[in-house]
């Protein structure tokens, strides 16, 4: 039997009506490796959330826009852009039914942050005014599957077994990263100059973060489809 991979959603408003909203890719990306895409909508009720979490064998923390720095006890500097703090409680608390479970679990570019935070981390509210000398890692490219810059991967990881190789090119559209890692997670990978683009889970089976769009990349690049392979695999055995 095909896999149920839960996917997070973004809020978005337009005139009186409010939407639950997710870029096509991940769905795709999802179809593309046999796994059965299943949207969690934005709800504040957490006994709802748990129900969706007994019904997915996955989940995968989506991209989106900025988390609410109040989450690891900063206060907003000038650079921070837009945060939807909907979002970020709905995620914050669905990641918390999820963890317990040891369910497989995949952050991407947001979702690796958000990951990161609710389990006591810290983040980089914004890359270029904080850190001397970062590169740049926000692409103004409208073709999210073009590669904007390398990075280095850690021979002894899940990606490095997934990719089989320790250096790759990946798309870039975010400018907060990961700054002090959560409980029980250990980076895997970095930027050439030093921005943590990846990391996994040393307590649970299945827990990786990745600061690119794989899904993106999907469609032209199938290197980035093994990913999704990996996970949809491990979906549909943990149980």
């Amino acid at each position: 039997m095909k896999p149920i991979i839960g996917l997070t959603v973004s809020g978005e408003r337009k005139g009186q009506s409010e939407y639950n909203s997710l870029n096509c890719t991940y769905i795709n990306a999802i179809l593309e490796v046999g796994g059965v895409p299943l949207l969690i909508p934005m709800v504040a009720d957490r006994d709802i959330l748990a129900r969706y979490i007994n019904i997915v064998d996955g989940i995968i923390f989506t991209g989106g826009g900025d988390i609410s720095p109040l989450y690891y006890g900063e206060n907003p500097i000038k650079e921070l852009g837009e945060v939807d703090e909907h979002r970020d409680s709905y995620e914050m608390a669905l990641f918390m039914e999820a963890y317990p479970t040891d369910m497989p679990i995949l952050g991407i570019c947001r979702g690796c942050q958000l990951i990161n935070v609710a389990l006591g981390g810290t983040l980089y509210q914004d890359i270029n005014s904080q850190i001397e000398g970062s590169y740049g890692h926000l692409s103004k490219s409208d073709a999210i599957s073009q590669v904007y810059h390398m990075i280095r991967i850690e021979k002894e990881s899940k990606l490095y077994d997934i990719f089989g190789n320790d250096t790759i090119a990946v798309n870039s559209y975010h400018h907060q990263a990961v700054k002090e890692l959560g409980d029980g997670l250990k980076a895997t990978a970095y930027s050439y100059d030093g921005i943590i683009e990846a990391y996994e889970s040393v307590k649970k089976d299945y827990i990786i973060g990745v600061q690119w769009h794989p899904e993106a990349m999907v469609p032209k690049r199938a290197l980035f489809t093994k990913l999704f392979e990996d996970f949809v695999k491990q979906c549909a055995t943990w149980r």
